[in-house]
Order: C-alpha cells, then sequence, then structure tokens
C-alpha cells in the first residue's frame, strides 16, 4: 500500500472538517475535540483500505463523529445550559429578528438532531447543512438515491415532530 502524506491531507481538508464539525456542534471545545477525531478515524480507516476520494471520506467521519457529540451532550442533558450561537458563521447579513430566529431554531436543532437514527442523521446533515446532493450523499453512503430521499424525508418528519413537541413544552413551562 502507499504511504499517505498526513501533512498534506490535513492540510489540504482541515478547513472543511473543521467547517463540519463546528456547523454541526456550535462549540468550539467539541469541535476541537471532534476534528481531532476525525483525522484518527481516517487514518485508521486508510490503514484497511485504500481512499479514493478523501473529502467524501472525512465529512462522512466528521458528521458521525459530531452527531456522537451531539447525543452524549443530549445524554449529559443540561438543557439550561446556553449553546454557543451560531451567529458568528459567515451569512448574508440576516436582520436581527432573522438572527434571533435562527439561533432559536439552531439551538432547538441541536437539542433533536441526537434523536434521529444515525443513517436519517447523517442524510439530512450531508444534504440541509453540507448542501450534498441526493447523488453525492447516495454515492457517499453507499446508498440508492432513492434511499436517501426516504431517509431525508423520514429525517425532516421526525426533526419536525420533535421541535413541535419542543415548543409545546417550552410553551407549557410559561404558561400558568
Amino acid at each position: 500500500m502507499k504511504e499517505i502524506d498526513w501533512q498534506e491531507i490535513v492540510g489540504r481538508h482541515s478547513a472543511l472538517v473543521w467547517r463540519t464539525v463546528y456547523r454541526l456542534l456550535g462549540r468550539y471545545e467539541e469541535a476541537a475535540d471532534c476534528y481531532q477525531e476525525t483525522f484518527l478515524a481516517a487514518w485508521e480507516v486508510s490503514r484497511c483500505q485504500p481512499v479514493r476520494y478523501w473529502p467524501a471520506l472525512l465529512v462522512r467521519l466528521a458528521t458521525r463523529r459530531s452527531l456522537d457529540h451531539l447525543r452524549r451532550r443530549l445524554r449529559q442533558a443540561d438543557h439550561r445550559q446556553v449553546p454557543a450561537d451560531w451567529s458568528s458563521m459567515p451569512s448574508r447579513e440576516p436582520t436581527p429578528q432573522e438572527h434571533l430566529a435562527g439561533s432559536e431554531l439552531a439551538k432547538k436543532l441541536r437539542g433533536v438532531l441526537g434523536h434521529l437514527p444515525d443513517r436519517q442523521a447523517e442524510v439530512f446533515c450531508l444534504r440541509c447543512l453540507e448542501d450534498l446532493s441526493y447523488r453525492a450523499i447516495a454515492k457517499q453512503l453507499d446508498l440508492k438515491v432513492s434511499a436517501v430521499s426516504v431517509l431525508l424525508h423520514r429525517a425532516r418528519s421526525r426533526l419536525r415532530e420533535l421541535l413541535q413537541q419542543t415548543v409545546r413544552n417550552e410553551r407549557a413551562e410559561v404558561e400558568p
């Protein structure tokens, strides 16, 4: 097997991995841990099999590691704690109202994303956060395009239910 130049791999793809983990986790410390875990997992994969396309492998591993971190966060559940604000990410300069609504939605989404089954969560993140096409997701996850569509539909439906339940619970806490 050919020797892999890890400095080149990390140098070339570090921004992609960081963007993926930070977008999902929103906390610097967790994202830094997940970033390192992603490259360690990639090294382990490369020892067992040749890697044909590094960006796809790294995004997939980063997404999985990030979802694992979100699930751990849910298990440790200190829901009173305010997660890092996604507002620091570059955007189209939303209005303050849009900014607040987006931050609230991101907070709620992080809270419920870990409740999805692995494949649904992966497909949702790759499509909605990484903006990959159905075909690219199918290729990356070794699925049929129709399976990606079904998984994405189920993920969105389940997230909608979970988010609605979160809103109902918040209203019940506020109402006397």
